[in-house]
């Protein structure tokens, strides 16, 4: 049986009741246990696989390849690992302080609430370190005000560029599919028009494998909107 998110709701309200029922006859290690597994099926209702979605409400793919996971990136010798969602390439109008939502449910294991932007000397000289490649701490910095989702499938969500994160977002607190993550802003730039960065990694950023890395045009984006639910 291929089970859907409802499948786990309807099974932990039957198991409620159930333990309500015990609760009336029983007490013990029996009703300790049911009560667990009615939590853990709570999860799965919150959190079963309906799909990524975009960060962006109402937004589409990027067009513009060089708006796409692989685009290259000169200034570091390397390649985009993400999407940026930009005016004019969003199918929505990209501009500071829009919200940002979750992709999926998750942890949240980075929250930048106390970044602060280099001086334009310090930002040269990062510039000029990463011509031959960045590293994870580099990236960090290069990424502007960033927030961090770790998901139950193992990968992890970027969301950079922020303005700022959330009201009340903390590291450690635990998010729905949809729920607001941030404001869309241009940090880590140094100027330029708001985007959103947004990539997904297998494991930890930086450290691993890219979403969609190794493809690319038409292959990209036809696997990109399976993905993301866009068919």
């Amino acid at each position: 049986m291929d089970w859907k998110p409802g499948h786990y709701l309807l099974l932990a309200l039957a198991l409620y009741a159930l333990v309500v029922t015990l609760g009336f006859s029983q007490r013990g290690r029996q009703l300790s246990s049911l009560r667990q597994e009615v939590r853990v099926l709570g999860q799965k209702a919150a959190w079963a696989p309906e799909g990524y979605l975009l960060p962006l409400p109402g937004a589409c793919l990027p067009a513009r390849p060089e708006n796409l996971p692989g685009a290259p990136r000169p200034y570091r010798k390397g390649v985009s690992a993400g999407f940026v969602f930009i005016g004019g390439d969003a199918c929505v109008p990209v501009v500071r302080g829009m919200g940002v939502v979750a992709a999926f449910g998750g942890e949240v294991v980075k929250v930048e609430a106390g970044y602060k932007e280099p001086s334009p000397e310090e930002y040269q000289g990062l510039l000029e370190a990463v011509r031959e490649g960045a590293s994870p701490e580099q990236m960090d910095l290069l990424r502007g005000l960033e927030v961090w989702i770790r998901h139950p499938d193992g990968r992890t969500s970027v969301y950079a560029h922020l303005e700022a994160p959330y009201r009340g977002l903390k590291v450690g607190q635990r998010v729905f599919r949809g729920d607001p993550i941030g404001h869309v802003g241009n940090t880590g730039l140094m100027g330029g028009a708001p985007r959103l960065l947004f990539e997904i990694w297998e494991g930890e950023p930086d450290r691993g494998k890219y979403l969609f890395q190794g493809l690319k045009g038409e292959a990209l984006l036809r696997e990109a909107k399976a993905f993301f639910g866009l068919e």
